[in-house]
């Protein structure tokens, strides 16, 4: 058993790298997790650890071929809605953005994988999942024996919605029609949904994503997994062990090997 004060340093640190990645998507507040604050209510009489801040961490890499699959698959098709996404002016998101994300990835993934939206890192490079969250998304995709360069990663809405907020309803309705488009060019066997915007936007279900994840669904005849987004991960790092079993899954269902993990 761990002594009550490193349990308070584990719930501390994972906290702070929670608040860091929030800062820096530009989340001007955020929600605390009420089994956190059960936790540090708990720890009241264990001495405070020592913190230190953490240098900013690089973007996830994302490779130039990567990103070249997405501007010149399918014979330009791909290219025509990434430009059109670029013009598009259809809900108020446009008035905030940086840059459009389109998404990138392989021409025909087998897999795909659906998030929310873009954040701030994201705006700036017009790239998805490059922020913390994407770097964790990076190393769920590496234990699943595979590259970015192998799957496509994309999201609901392609422009940033100010603050990192959820995506309004009626933004999601505006950039679905960009996502079909792109999901019937990429053909992909599996689509694996990142948190419950992802599953709203999608399927038009607003379940929970907690009662909703590990269960398969179907979107225009393609499985589609829901789990928890990345972003869930880095405050409640307890959750990687359900995310794994649910992308044990998706190998099975794509009749992958599922690679032994690291102790």
């Amino acid at each position: 058993m761990h002594p009550p004060h490193q349990d308070l340093a584990d719930v501390v640190t994972h906290l702070a790298d929670y608040v860091q990645y929030e800062m820096e998507e530009g989340a001007t507040s955020t929600q605390a997790d009420p089994n956190v604050v059960s936790q540090l209510s708990r720890c009241q009489t264990c001495p405070p650890p020592a913190l230190q801040s953490a240098p900013t961490p690089a973007p996830a890499p994302v490779s130039a071929s990567a990103s070249r699959k997405v501007q010149h698959a399918g014979n330009g098709t791909l290219e025509d809605i990434a430009n059109r996404i670029a013009s598009c002016q259809g809900c108020p998101l446009h008035e905030s953005r940086t840059r459009t994300v389109p998404g990138q990835g392989a021409s025909r993934p087998e897999l795909i994988f659906i998030g929310e939206g873009p954040g701030a890192s994201e705006d700036e490079q017009g790239l998805s999942f490059v922020g913390r969250a994407g770097q964790l998304l990076t190393k769920i995709i590496e234990a699943m024996g595979m590259t970015r360069d192998e799957v496509w990663i994309g999201n609901i809405v392609k422009c940033r919605p100010p603050g990192n907020r959820v995506p309004l309803p009626e933004e999601m309705e505006a950039c679905l029609p960009y996502l079909r488009e792109q999901l019937r060019l990429l053909q992909p066997k599996v689509i694996v949904c990142l948190g419950a915007t992802a599953v709203k936007g999608l399927l038009d279900i607003r379940t929970g994503i907690t009662k909703l994840r590990g269960q398969w669904m179907s979107f225009e005849n393609i499985d589609v997994m829901p789990t928890y987004h990345p972003a869930y991960l880095l405050r409640n790092p307890n959750m990687k062990k359900p995310v794994w079993e649910d992308m044990q899954e998706v190998l099975r269902r794509l009749g992958r090997p599922i690679p032994k993990q690291k102790k």
